[in-house]
């Protein structure tokens, strides 16, 4: 059965209140060419009494703390990205659906509604890559609503725009105000004088195709519990998760044994900047580093995962000191600098960024579809299932179509 999505309205929303008029600076990191991207995710609501009106007039509010996303990116005549503070506002949609959530499994996979349908559009005079964040509100027949969020990622890391959406989920439950402040200070983020420049990064033509996977709690705990027992020290969902994702796609991949192959996620510093960043938080912009783990092809395939899931926590272990050595310009090659071969799988984390607990006012979301980012990037995404399942949800994009198979045998064989 088909269901459809009607765009009944859409405008920028402004500031409620006047904001600084001037063009801001971006970090080094929020500068990385591969950030300048649209990073989209699906959040549902299982109620909401008018979500649209409330979440727009939080929206605006919102924005005052955070006016940065009420402008727009510019060119300066140095080469480099800043943030004109404008004050235009962010695009926001007001949809509804001729369904029910629960006749659309809450957008649980695979989805039956399209994404495209549920994510804001821009107008023909916005370019989206300029603006920093767009939403659409979809109110469905049941009452509940999804929220379609499109960010560019140059302004935020992940634990960024989380904490924005949850200011505006501050200000839509009536918060006088907000529970974290905003901090800008993107001068606290290290600016090593010695940047080498690198090779322009090259772009293979891949076909990947997409495949989600639920791996249930008993079989984590089962992995941990064996990994603790073996090593003596506790490993988390992400460690487990990230282990299997990359044994599998390996395996998959068939690669010569002795190739190398590496899987490459990018874990968050801010603890490792303790000194210079407000101890109360609400520092918004990127602030990671990726660590990038590297191994045989034929250890990856052959070894079990607790000897997988080892190799990825000694890459962890080595993150303090390898952030240092770039913060002080000690690099030969700069590490943000990213290969996109098929012989690495990037992992993001959903799980910890915060948007699970925004809360409008009717209670945190029951479930959170984030997409992947390029297609010539193999990626595998860790998140939730839906409420009330348990677990680790993997979706993927990362095999071509001619290792699809192989991949979700190996993937369903442990889940």
């Amino acid at each position: 059965m088909g269901f459809s999505v009607t765009r009944n309205f859409g405008c920028l929303v402004s500031p409620s209140e006047p904001t600084p008029a001037e063009t801001l600076y971006l970090s080094i990191i929020d500068r990385v060419p591969g950030l300048r991207h649209l990073v989209r995710s699906l959040h549902v609501f299982k109620r909401g009494d008018e979500p649209a009106k409330v979440i727009k007039e939080a929206l605006s509010k919102a924005l005052v703390k955070y006016y940065p996303f009420a402008g727009r990116f510019v060119d300066s005549e140095h080469g480099d990205v800043r943030v004109a503070c404008t004050g235009e506002g962010a695009w926001f949609i007001e949809a509804t659906a001729d369904c029910s959530l629960e006749d659309v499994q809450y957008l649980d996979h695979p989805l039956v509604i399209p994404q495209d349908e549920l994510l804001p559009e821009p107008s023909q005079e916005i370019e989206p890559l300029n603006v920093p964040v767009m939403l659409q509100v979809t109110k469905f027949t049941c009452g509940g609503f999804v929220v379609g969020l499109i960010s560019v990622h140059t302004i935020a890391d992940g634990l960024g725009a989380a904490q924005f959406i949850k200011a505006i989920g501050d200000m839509a439950r009536g918060l006088e105000k907000l529970t974290v402040d905003p901090v800008w200070s993107r001068e606290l983020i290290p600016n090593p004088s010695k940047l080498p420049p690198g090779q322009p990064p090259t772009f293979c033509a891949l076909r990947l195709q997409h495949c989600t996977i639920d791996i249930s709690p008993d079989r984590i705990n089962d992995i941990k519990a064996q990994y603790f027992e073996s090593m003596g020290q506790p490993c988390s969902t992400f460690d487990v998760s990230i282990a299997k994702a990359w044994q599998a796609r390996t395996r998959a991949i068939k690669l010569s044994p002795n190739e190398e192959v590496h899987v490459c996620f990018f874990a968050n510093t801010r603890q490792l900047l303790h000194q210079v960043m407000p101890s109360e938080g609400g520092y918004y912009g990127n602030c990671f580093y990726p660590v990038i783990v590297t191994a045989t092809s034929g250890r990856v395939v052959s070894g079990d995962l607790i000897d997988v899931v080892k190799i990825i926590r000694e890459a962890k272990a080595k993150l303090p000191g390898e952030f240092a050595q770039w913060a002080i310009g000690d690099f030969e090659v700069d590490p943000y600098e990213l290969s996109f071969r098929y012989d690495s799988l990037f992992v993001s984390d959903w799980t910890r960024l915060g948007f699970l607990e925004v809360d409008y006012g009717w209670g945190p979301p029951i479930n959170v579809v984030p997409f992947a980012y390029y297609e010539f990037m193999a990626v595998a995404i860790i998140g939730a299932p839906p409420v009330p399942k348990k677990g680790a949800r993997i979706m993927t994009q990362c095999v071509e179509k001619e290792h699809m198979q192989a991949f979700q045998n190996e993937m369903e064989a442990f889940s």
